[in-house]
């Protein structure tokens, strides 16, 4: 996973497959399959990492945090706190 493109198709938005994502650059454990969930944004939508330092987070505004890759610090998005698929749940 890295930062996703505007210009290319995002190969994991609808793929639902048992497994692990992991950093593109470094292969850092990210988040698992089971915390996967359709989304109408383009890109693919989890609602946990899968260890806490999995990512690191910095604050963009009250609703948004920037996620880097825990290990080697790559851009992976977002977390949008509470945009998840149930109430006070966050989307990354």
């Amino acid at each position: 996973m890295s930062f996703c493109s505007f210009f290319d198709s995002e190969v994991y938005k609808d793929h639902f497959k048992p497994g692990m994502y992991v950093c593109s650059q470094c292969n850092n454990p990210l988040f698992s399959s089971r915390s996967k969930f359709p989304h109408s944004s383009p890109w693919p939508a989890f609602t946990e990492t899968i260890k806490e330092d999995s990512v690191t987070k910095m604050m963009e505004s009250l609703t948004a945090f920037k996620v880097l890759c825990g290990k080697c610090g790559n851009g992976l998005g977002h977390e949008f706190v509470n945009d998840g698929p149930e109430e006070g749940i966050s989307r990354f």
